[in-house]
């Protein structure tokens, strides 16, 4: 009879261990689903283009392609995939903001010719700029104040913030963080 219980016992815990296992999986799949919407409006094509990039999870590739698409480098007329990372500190900060509008674009992705052609006339333009990655992008919107702006983007630490408030603009990117 001694023996029994013990194994009863193991058997019972290790039941009981499966059952707790069984009930993360459900917790975690939460956590992908829902949608992820964002909105863009390109000032100089005055292109918009609005969707959801995410659902449930996973990235949309149609919603992706027709952003990239309104994020393109103008001049040249040439689209480039833009970094998902990107889409997900734009759509953090609409979340800070606690706004659903839609981003002004000043520039998005850029070529090497259109960012040496900007770097020879501005030394506010990086010669390797993550703009040329897809992995920047510049920004405003219309009603929320440049400074709160700049100043949301800075608090989610997802990346280098640019203030360029005679521009009228906030640069944000997905490399290292840091501030100018």
């Amino acid at each position: 009879m001694s023996t029994v219980c013990p194994t009863r016992r193991k058997v019972l815990v290790g039941l009981g261990g499966l059952a707790a296992c069984s009930v993360i999986p459900v917790h975690a799949s939460q956590s992908v689903i829902g949608l992820r919407e964002l909105g863009f409006y390109n000032i100089h094509t005055r292109e918009r283009e609005h969707g959801n990039y995410w659902v449930d999870g996973l990235y949309q590739d149609d919603t992706l392609q027709n952003f990239s698409h309104v994020l393109r480098d103008h001049r040249q007329n040439l689209a480039a995939p833009m970094d998902n990372r990107l889409y997900e500190l734009l759509y953090q900060l609409n979340r800070t903001l606690n706004v659903s509008e839609e981003f002004h674009v000043i520039s998005g992705y850029r070529s090497p010719k259109t960012n040496q052609m900007l770097a020879s006339k501005s030394h506010a333009v990086a010669t390797k700029s993550y703009h040329m990655r897809g992995m920047a992008i510049d920004i405003s919107m219309p009603d929320v104040q440049l400074s709160h702006l700049r100043d949301a983007a800075i608090s989610l630490k997802l990346g280098g913030v640019g203030y360029y408030p005679k521009s009228g603009f906030v640069h944000v990117d997905t490399g290292p963080v840091r501030l100018w």
